[in-house]
Formats: C-alpha cells, structure tokens, sequence
C-alpha cells in the first residue's frame, strides 16, 4: 500500500475516533503505529496534517502501543522527530512533547530503566530553561512545563533532584507554568523525604542555595514514588497526590529558613497567575507546611486575608480548603464570622452566575467550624449563622429549582435547630416567623403540585422538598405532623400523585412510614377521586397497608372487587393483598376476613394467572404461621429468606461450605489501660450469648493516621465464662482521635461459618496519652518542666483558656485524668502536667486555681496540628462537670 494522502488520512483518522477498538483490531496495531510514526517525517504532508496525526497519537495510545517496550520505542522515534525539526518556529515542536509525554506515561514505559524516560526528561528540562524571546518559544516553555507536571504526577518525587533548577528557573523566568512546576515537585519531594524516613536522602537537593542548571548523567529515582495511574498501585491516591506521610518531616534550620523564603516568594508573586492556578498552588503550599515539622500556617495569612474579598469561587474555595486544614491555627474567630458573612453575601448577589451561588450555598452546609457542635461529616448550620442573619437567603418561588432547594434545605435546617421535641419554641420573634415562611413555601409547592395538570417539574419540586423537610425535622413531631397533613390534602387532591408518594415513603424511611403511611390509607380507603384513582389507590395500600389496621383495607379491597377491571388492575389488588399478608396479626376476625377474600378471588378473578396467584396466596395463608408466611412471600430486612424444602440438603451443604453474614452473638466492651511506655494499648473484653469457636476479630482503624492491626484469634468463647480480655497495641502516625471498626468471624457448634459487624469503637484524644519517657542512664540532670515548657517555642504553638473547676473539683480532675503526668504540683491550686502523644509529640499544662472564678489552663506543645484536638479535650472535661 502507497502513502496515503491527507485526505485519505483524515478519513482514517475519523474511522479511528468512531471505533477505535474495531479499527485497531482490522489493521493492526503495530502497523498502524508504525506508519503515523513514519509519515511524521514525511516531507509530503503539511504541517497541520502531521498536528492531526500527533492528536490522534495523543488520543489513543495505548490502543497503538499496548506494550511498554514498543511504547519505549515509539518515544524515542518522536524525540528523533523532534530533534529533526529546524531551529525557527515550527507548530510541530509543542505537539511532540505532549505526544512523547502521553506515550510514555500512558503505557507503563516511565520507569528508571528506560533510556526513553531520561532521554525525554534532559529534553523537557532543557526547553523548560530556555531563553529565547517570541511568542512561540514561551509556548514551548509553558508545554514543557506541563509536560514535566504531568510525569511528577506520574510519580510523585521524580523531580526531586531538580529542586534547586525548578528553583532558579521559577526566580529568573517567574511564569505561571514554572511556579505550579515547582510548587508540585516541592510538596512531592517533602512528602516523599517524610515517606522514607531516617532512610532518605539528606537534604532537599539543593533548595537552599538555588543552583542554575545543572544536568543529571543517570536520572535519580530514589524519591520516586509508584507509578500512580498503575491499577495495581496503592488504593486512595487521588490526583496523583502521594499517601499521607507516616510523621511530620524535621528539616535543617537552614532548610527551613529557605523554606520559608521560598513559601513567601511564591505567595508574594501568586497575585500574577490566575485564579484555578492560585487556588492550586494555596492547596498545594498549604501540603507543604503540613508535611514539615514547626512551619507556622502564619505565612498563608496574609494571602488568604486579600482573597476573603473575592468573587472566584476557585479562590474561595481555596481559602475554604486552607481553614478545614488548619482551623483556628489560621482562622481567628473573627475571620470566621467575616468569611460566613461573604459566603451569605455572595449567596444571595444577582450578579452571580446560579453556579456560584449554589456554590456557596453548599459551603454554608459545609461550613468548617473551628469548633462545630456536631460530630465531623455531619450535615448542619455553622453556630454563627443564626436566622436574623439568613433572613436574605429565604426561597422563593420564583427562584430557579436548584437555588431553591438549596435555601430549603438551609432553612430547614436552621429551623431544626431552633424548634423543640413539640415543634414549638419557648421564645418570639425572628424565629417564628422563619418557621411559618418555610410551612408557607411548602405549602404553596403543594398547591402548585395539586394543580389538575400541574408540570411534572412542579410535582418533583413539591417532592424533593418534602423530602428535604421531613430528613431536617425528624426529630420534632410537631412539625412533622402539620407536613404529613399536607401531603395527605395533596394526595386527597391529585392521586395520580401515588408514584411520588411512594418513592418519598421509601426514600424517607421509618421517619415518615408511620405517620405519612397512616394518613395516605385513610385516604384511599376513603376512595377519593372515585373509580379513575381506583388504580393509584392500590398502589398506596400496596406500599402501606401492611403497618396498618386491617379492617379499613379488607372493606376497601371487597368494594374494588364487584368493580372489575383488566389484568393490571388485578395484579394491583393481588399486590395490595401480598402486603396484608406480609404485615397481618393472625388475631381477632380480621385474618378470617382476609383469608375469605383471597378464596373469592381465587374463584372469581377472569384471568388464569391471577386466580393461580390468589390461590397461592389463600394456600400459603392458612397454612403456614406468620414468619414462615413472610419468609414465603419474599424476603424482608426482618424476615430472613428460607431455603425450599426440596432442596434442603444441598443448601445445607452450600451453607456449610460459605460464610453467613449473622447478628454478632458477642459484646465487646472498652477497659481503661494505661501504658508506661509505647505502644498505647487498648483494652477490650468479650463476651458471648452463645458458644462459638474459632473467632477472628478484625480490627480497621478507619483513616490514614494509624498502623495497621493484625487480627486477633480467640479459640473459643462460652456464655457465662469470665470475659476475655484483648489487648489492642495502636501505634499512631498522628495523635488523632478517630473510630476503630470490628468485624468478626466464627464457627457455631452447626458447622457454620458466619461473619458479623460489629459496632465501631471510638478511640479518644485522651487514649492516646502517655507519660514522658524516664531519662537514660546517661542523663545526669533529667529535663526540668520549665525546660520542656522553653523547648516548645518557636516551632510548636500555645494557647490558653479558662477552666470551671472550684474548688477541691481542680484536685479531683487532675487525680482522675492526669496523676501519672503531673510534674510538679502545690495542690490544691497548681499543677504542672506534661504528656506524651506517639508517635513523637508532647502537650504541657499549666493549671493555676484562681480562687472561686475557675481555673486558667496554660497549654503548649510541640506540635500545632494538635492544639485543637486539646482545646476541645479540655473543653469537653469541663462539660461534665
């Protein structure tokens, strides 16, 4: 076959972006490869024809080179291209590089054996650097800046040797493209020297002194991370972003001081990029001073304070991401109350984009607290936004649906808050009024929904507001009854509405079964509507006739009967029956009643399958008792599913040979430990209902901030015996409080092999604490408490509060909680407590008794991060007083 020409090649390549498989596979991968890489130096085609075929490589390429070594190869052919190029501007030179990148990252060929990978990263670097003036040469920097960005996500701290080069260039040159560079391979080299421990190599490769270029012989890989788009790479990597690191990185004083020199430098210089590169380069710096030991958060400040005035939401949502990490160790209280104003503000300005607004609407649902009330990933109200202050973010009617729903469910949950168990307040005035705004917008939604003819969109609205309003207040009867009401008038008006009751009944759960089902049978025994609602009323009593009175739905059911109707009509009614049959009280006259009308229509329905259907039914209903009749008609979360009599020797033979998933037998319960030394051990004991054998506990710390545990086994657990006591030994990465999953597997004296889950243990702040370590025998003068107290500053941060313990209540606390940690006391009225957090952290305190005003807590530590975690510890020993 000949050349083709660029015709005939734009209709390959069209043939190729409709099916990429299929045309693959019929001419052949390898061929196909070779000949877009030949016809690359072909002189007959146009330079926008070649663009076109380096799209399509750019496109596909692991279709064209499935194989990491042909992909090795076809990147060198491309660099040899691009070596051939002349040196004026050529509109090749930038698709090349993107082209090699692709390849080479895209089909496994980056690695550090690979010629292709060091040839690719010397030319990359080095068109990165350069300095030629025009337009196309700074294109060229910025795609090769890219370019590199692309392989460091690839592997986190492969460019790590550069550091003082990405330096250098990002001082000289200071463009958009070589900031990010450099922001990235800073994080990722930080990380990657925190991952590898005392192992790593020393330093940060040349950040202090900022070297000019200097090119690398043999590319260094020794911080180099796994490949990240390797599907058999590390779950819970996102964005190429490395693990969390096991401990905070210790620097040199004179690489922290460069540091921050070069933190401030970037920071200073941000206001040139544009906003989604700022919002990178803030979240990525604010990793940086995360992974390195005693760097304040103090050097984001001022930046983020010029950004509480901005409309971005790129931005905004940076400064969001800076203040969950670093709460009120960057965010004073008053920052926190600016920031809630500007996401008010911002949320009801028209000339925003619905987007934006939205936006910020989520950010107030989401709000990070310094100090929530609720526990963390829980949805609800920041405790500075109060209704007077939301009074501009009430819905209305005529605002799109999304903005809508979003002000609903902000409303909803500030009204929420504020009602009582009643659904009534104590107190007049802002408050109320918010209350009946929000009955008289749902209200007016289900007008517009009872409307004959109503838009499926004003129905749905209706709905997802209801939905929305029953979940904020589940936990106030008072309200929720004047809602069940009105979707009860609702249904009464349209019940054609049936399908939208019924997936709200099942979206809402138990909160809304009981009372909404309740009103919703009332009015369908009612026979609202009248023969044409005949059919929407038994899909109601479908859903709900089997939590409620049996009486109303017989009379109801015998009176649909004389009506007739087609097939569907019949599966209806057989539908309704199977739910009386599911939910019934073998009790009084009523199961008589029932069992009456399934042999009527066992006789009297006109099609066969639904006479065999009641028949069925009337069958399974006087014959078996109430759990095996709701095991028969299908299986329910509270009904198990039994196997068929038939074949029961083989299903309990399968039973034998796989695991049941059961209610756990067993009751683990925590038992104080205190541990001298690391690791922190935390205790537990077991205690079965029943004999069990061969038990495996399994223990998951949830989050990145623990070691893994091993499994522990226990031969065999009998009721009544004494408890059997576990020792759990946590070796933290950070001293964090967090939550410990269990599950368990076992054998029954059956034969059966069963798993369960059992309910999450919490593991506190204060769990973790441990006395100081003794001084070495070499130590002639162990450390003083004032010398612990002097160590702290600068790189750790203090703070301090007030404490409400009078009294002999100071003694009494620090006798229960810290005996083993105190220093130095003079009791009753000053202590001196330090404690040791693994993996290497220390908080002391200064407690000072100020007569009948309380107690004032002096706290330091080494450590910031964990500062917040012991004001709320504090805080919370003075809630149970």
């Amino acid at each position: 076959m000949g050349p083709r020409s660029a015709d005939a090649w734009a209709r390959v390549l069209a043939a190729l972006r409709a099916s990429p498989a299929a045309f693959v596979a019929r001419a052949g991968a390898e061929a196909l490869a070779a000949e877009l890489l030949s016809e690359l130096r072909s002189e007959r085609l146009s330079e926008p024809t070649k663009v076109s075929l380096l799209a399509a490589i750019l496109e596909f390429p692991t279709q064209l080179w499935p194989d990491p070594t042909a992909a090795e190869a076809a990147v060198s052919a491309l660099l040899d291209t691009l070596a051939l190029l002349p040196p004026r501007p050529a509109a090749l030179r930038r698709p090349l590089l993107l082209a090699a990148t692709s390849v080479l990252a895209s089909c496994g060929a980056l690695a550090p054996a690979s010629a292709a990978t060091s040839r690719l990263l010397c030319v990359l670097l080095r068109a990165a650097a350069g300095r030629a003036a025009g337009p196309e040469q700074r294109a060229v920097r910025a795609t090769a800046c890219e370019c590199l960005r692309e392989l460091e996500s690839c592997h986190p701290g492969l460019l790590a040797g550069q550091l003082g080069l990405l330096r250098a260039l990002q001082d000289t040159l200071g463009t958009q493209a070589h900031c990010l560079l450099f922001v990235l391979t800073l994080r990722d080299a930080l990380g990657a020297l925190a991952r590898a421990g005392p192992g790593a190599p020393a330093g940060l490769h040349g950040l202090p002194d900022s070297p000019g270029a200097q090119w690398p012989g043999p590319w260094d890989w020794s911080l180099a991370g796994e490949d990240v788009r390797d599907p058999a790479a590390p779950v819970g990597r996102e964005g190429g972003r490395p693990e969390p690191s096991a401990g905070p990185l210790d620097l040199t004083p004179p690489e922290a001081r460069e540091l921050r020199a070069a933190v401030s430098q970037l920071l200073d210089a941000s206001y040139l990029l544009t906003p989604p590169a700022q919002a990178q380069m803030l979240q990525q710096l604010s990793q940086v001073l995360r992974t390195v030991r005693g760097q304040p958060p103090a050097l984001l400040k001022p930046q983020l304070v010029r950004l509480l005035g901005t409309a971005r939401v790129s931005l905004l949502h940076a400064v969001l991401a800076s203040k969950d990490a670093f709460g009120e160790a960057l965010f004073t209280a008053q920052d926190e109350a600016l920031l809630l104003r500007r996401l008010v503000g911002a949320a009801q300005h028209p000339a925003l984009p619905s987007p934006a607004r939205l936006f910020c609407l989520h950010c107030l649902l989401h709000f990070p607290e310094n100090w929530p009330l609720g526990p963390a990933g829980e949805e609800g109200t920041p405790v500075l936004l109060t209704p007077s202050l939301a009074t501009g973010l009430l819905p209305s009617l005529l605002q799109d649906p999304p903005d809508l729903l979003a002000r609903l469910h902000l409303l909803c949950l500030l009204c929420g808050e504020e009602l009582g168990a009643d659904g009534r307040r104590d107190c007049q005035g802002t408050e109320d009024q918010v209350l009946l705004y929000l009955q008289g917008l749902l209200a007016s939604l289900r007008q517009g929904a009872a409307q004959p003819g109503a838009p499926r969109s004003s129905v749905t609205l209706c709905f997802r507001a209801s939905y929305l309003a029953t979940r904020c207040l589940a936990s106030h009867p008072g309200a929720l009854a004047q809602l069940t009401k009105g979707l009860a008038e609702l249904y009464q008006a349209r019940p054609c509405l049936a399908p939208h009751f019924v997936d709200l009944l099942e979206q809402a759960g138990e909160v809304l079964a009981e009372p909404l089902g309740k009103a919703l049978q009332q009015v369908a025994v009612a026979g609202a509507g009248g023969a044409q609602a005949l059919q929407w009323h038994l899909q109601i009593l479908t859903k709900v006739a089997g939590g409620q009175p049996l009486g109303p739905t017989l009379g109801f059911l015998w009176a649909a009967l004389g009506q007739g109707g087609d097939w569907a009509w019949e599966q209806a009614l057989l539908g309704a029956c199977r739910a009386l049959l599911r939910g019934t009280d073998l009790s009084g006259a009523g199961p008589r009643n029932l069992a009456n009308l399934l042999q009527e229509l066992a006789r009297g329905l006109d099609d066969p399958d639904s006479r065999d259907r009641g028949r069925l039914y009337y069958s399974l209903f006087t014959h078996l008792s109430g759990s095996k009749l709701g095991s028969a008609l299908g299986p329910t979360r509270s009904t198990p599913m039994l196997g068929s009599s038939l074949v029961e020797e083989n299903e309990g033979f399968a039973s034998a040979l796989t695991v049941q998933e059961a209610q756990a037998p067993l009751q683990l319960r925590r038992v104080p430990q205190q541990a001298k030394e690391p690791p922190v051990i935390l205790g537990l004991t077991v205690e079965a209902s029943e004999i069990l054998y061969s038990l495996e506990l399994r223990f998951r710390v949830l989050g990145p901030h623990y070691e893994p545990l091993e499994a522990v086994q226990v031969p065999c657990l009998r009721p009544g015996a004494s408890p059997k006591l576990l020792l759990l030994p946590l070796e933290p990465r950070r001293p964090y409080p967090t939550l410990l999953d269990v599950s368990v597997l076992y054998a029954t004296p059956g034969g059966l092999t069963c798993y369960a889950q059992l309910p999450s243990l919490p593991i506190a702040f204060a769990d973790l604490f441990l006395p100081l370590p003794p001084p070495s025998p070499e130590v002639t003068h162990p450390p003083t408490f004032q010398e612990l107290w002097a160590s702290c500053l600068p790189g750790g941060a203090e703070s301090c509060m007030w404490g409400p313990w009078q009294g002999q209540a100071l003694e009494t606390l620090v006798t229960k909680h810290w005996e083993p940690f105190v220093m130095s006391a003079t009791p009753p009225t000053s202590y001196r407590v330090a404690i040791r957090l693994p993996p290497s952290s220390q908080l002391l305190l200064q407690l000072e008794a100020a007569g009948e005003d309380g107690v004032r807590v002096a706290l330091r530590t080494d450590d910031w991060a964990i500062l917040p975690l012991a004001g709320e510890y504090l805080r919370g020993l003075g809630a149970t007083l």
